[in-house]
């Protein structure tokens, strides 16, 4: 049996805000757990920080002018302080940059690299001549293989979705200067993950057969394929200086850096507080202790292959006991993008919601992606919050405070005996803390939830079977009776939900004159002493009106319609000329009879959305011809007057009842839209062109 457990959460980039997506998949149910085995207890240390050595640090100070300390600075600050005011409980919420971590980073590569654990090997890397440098994948832009998508990034296409590398992309280019790259030779140092290969299939395939099927499934995969030694060190001018001779210029890769950051960050805190959390080392290299790390997809094999190898390969610490990693979220049916701003930041929305925490926590986790991925929608969040939140959880705890208030002048009243209706709804919830704890042993947070929220709904129910408005009107002592109950459910609620919505349950407690929190008396029938003064009454949740998600949603309105235009401006900047057609002869050009004529009215055709129709002056009288060109042409009197090229010998042809007498050519621009051909300086009307 485990003495202690420790819980890890992946280090956000310093680069930008957190948004829901990292809330729901890893710090939401990562606090969950850890709130839930403080109750019970339990030693846990819950470890967090920013990872502040990545690439896209980098390119955000230089795309913000600034320098890369400035940004992660400002950035750390912004997601710590947000943090703590969502209320995400880290025991130590540290950084990258700090010194403790470079040192102990830098002797953790020395010691692997004095053990003769890496390997050295040359290869050839994406180089830009003109500034010098070696560019990492997220460096790296070009024109996605398979939707051919202009701008996909070096590890994934964000249009389709197509996981990369920088090898595979159509004219690779550097993402921050558009200058085009070359391959140069450069030499590195790597983990030899194939030497650890038989290892991991042991220790996970057959060791771990209880990890989620996401994570089991993606680990059997890489493993299946084949593991490649893995470079931990790159060219780069930020990050912890590999600490060797001849590694000038060469910082430690950041996917080896930062998951060493939970050990510093830990040794970092136990530095501190040796009387609270002892020696770092019982933490992390001490058998009784049980390693959780809650994580994102697209970080399980980082932590599943990538740091455990690491951890082996020193030999002296402990490996993780599960890996609970949980799928995407998306928002409003579209991919979170913190490139494209499409997201719900954190710090945001508690500027716009401040005493809404608990409101994001509950959608969060009611939605959580666990086994699939989800979407997150303000309609989605506007109804839990009004039909759960409110209707049901408020509503019972509102009701059975204010009858209280009314009839028995704010104490709680003393019951006498329960009826069988009574007992019943007793049996209802008096197994709540076993399925509680049961569901949230095993990391299903939304089930959980779901458990919590049906004691809410026996209490609703129970209620509104009981009436006790009405019965206090005949039955003083039956009123009390039920109206006791009804406290006592509400105290277990305050219990129940304190993993999940820390802020309402403190606010309940409050309100019912509880002054602790003990997880064991859940089911409990007296946890409210009988005439125990209830506190001051208000509402628990509060409804959300219409306006406030409209803002929301016209918010992502503006990023949206922002995000196409930069679409079509990328498009427009990359755009190249379709290749030319198979050659034809002069003796089939000269077939065409193209001419030119004086637009004397232009008009939409009725019923179609595409026709426009052309009154023509020819040099020989009128005619009519349409082009479906009316979407580029909002207002058709711009080309009355013009003087515009048509093919005169195409045979006629019926559309929308009216006869088209030849085309009128246009160019298809690289928005897509058409432009009808003029003439620079007038001719006369007729005239063959040629």
């Amino acid at each position: 049996m485990f003495k202690r457990t420790l819980v890890t959460t992946a280090l956000p980039y310093a680069n930008g805000p957190v948004h829901i997506g990292h809330l729901a998949g890893v710090y939401v149910p990562a606090d969950i757990y850890v709130r839930y085995l403080r109750l019970k207890g339990r030693d846990v240390l819950f470890v967090g920080g920013s990872d502040e050595h990545g690439v896209p640090v980098t390119i955000r100070a230089r795309k913000e002018g600034v320098t890369t300390q400035q940004v992660v600075d400002r950035y750390h600050e912004l997601i710590k302080s947000s943090f703590e005011r969502f209320g995400i409980s880290f025991d130590v919420y540290s950084r990258t940059t700090s010194a403790i971590h470079h040192q102990f980073a830098s002797d953790y590569f020395r010691k692997l690299y004095d053990a003769g654990k890496f390997i050295e090997q040359t290869t050839e890397q994406f180089y830009d001549p003109e500034t010098g440098h070696f560019l990492t994948d997220r460096n790296i832009r070009g024109e996605c293989p398979h939707c051919h998508a202009p701008g996909a990034y070096g590890d994934q296409c964000e249009k389709c979705g197509s996981t990369l590398s920088p090898e595979e992309l159509i004219n690779p280019y550097n993402a921050e200067t558009g200058n085009a790259l070359v391959k140069k030779p450069t030499s590195h140092w790597y983990l030899p993950l194939d030497q650890y290969q038989e290892w991991l299939e042991k220790w996970i395939l057959e060791g771990h057969k209880e990890w989620r099927p996401n994570v089991y499934g993606q680990c059997k995969s890489w493993l299946d394929g084949g593991l490649r030694p893995r470079a931990v060190t790159r060219d780069l001018d930020w990050g912890i200086p590999v600490p060797v001779e001849g590694a000038e210029g060469k910082v430690l890769y950041v996917w080896f850096d930062a998951p060493i950051g939970y050990i510093s960050n830990t040794k970092e805190l136990c530095d501190a507080q040796p009387e609270r959390w002892g020696k770092w080392e019982t933490w992390w290299k001490d058998e009784s202790t049980r390693l959780i790390h809650f994580i994102g997809k697209d970080n399980i094999v980082f932590h599943c292959i990538v740091f455990p190898a690491m951890l082996k390969a020193d030999g002296s610490y402990i490996l993780p006991d599960n890996v609970p990693s949980n799928e995407f979220l998306n928002l409003e049916g579209d991919k979170i993008s913190t490139s494209r701003n499409w997201a719900v930041w954190l710090n945001e929305y508690l500027d716009d919601f401040p005493d809404k925490q608990d409101v994001l926590r509950y959608v969060l986790t009611a939605n959580a992606p666990e086994t699939k991925d989800n979407d997150f929608t303000w309609a989605d969040f506007q109804a839990r919050n009004n039909n759960e939140l409110v209707a049901i959880y408020g509503n019972f705890v509102n009701r059975a405070l204010v009858l209280t208030n009314k009839y028995f002048e704010g104490k709680v009243p003393n019951p006498s005996d329960f009826t069988e209706y009574d007992r019943q709804t007793i049996d209802e919830f008096k197994n709540v803390k076993a399925q509680l704890e049961s569901l949230l042993e095993e990391f299903r947070f939304r089930d959980a939830l779901k458990e919590a929220m049906n004691l809410a709904r026996i209490g609703n129910k129970y209620l509104a079977d009981t009436e006790p408005w009405k019965l206090a009107k005949t039955d003083m002592a039956r009123t009390a009776t039920i109206l006791n109950l009804a406290l006592q459910i509400a105290a277990n609620l305050s219990i129940a939900f304190e993993p999940f919505l820390p802020f309402s349950s403190a606010k309940l407690r409050n309100m019912l004159g509880l002054k602790d929190v003990d997880w064991n008396a859940l089911g409990s029938l007296d946890l409210l002493p009988a005439g125990a003064p209830l506190g001051e009454v208000s509402l628990l949740f509060e409804k959300m009106e219409d306006a406030v998600i409209q803002n929301q949603l016209d918010r992502l309105a503006r990023i949206k319609k922002e995000n196409e235009e930069a679409a079509k401006q990328a498009e427009l900047a990359n755009w190249k000329p379709q290749g030319i057609k198979t050659p034809v002869s002069i003796e089939d050009f000269d077939k065409l009879d193209i001419r030119v004529a004086t637009v004397l009215d232009c008009q939409p055709v009725k019923k179609s959305e595409r026709l426009l129709q052309f009154k023509l002056s020819d040099g020989t009288g009128e005619r009519i011809i349409l082009s479906g060109i009316a979407q580029s042409y909002p207002d058709p009197s711009v080309l009355v007057g013009k003087q515009v090229l048509f093919i005169a010998n195409f045979p006629p042809r019926k559309m929308m009842g009216i006869e088209s007498q030849g085309m009128i050519l246009s160019a298809v621009d690289a928005d897509g839209k058409l432009v009808v051909t003029t003439v620079s300086r007038p001719v006369h009307d007729g005239v063959s062109v040629g």
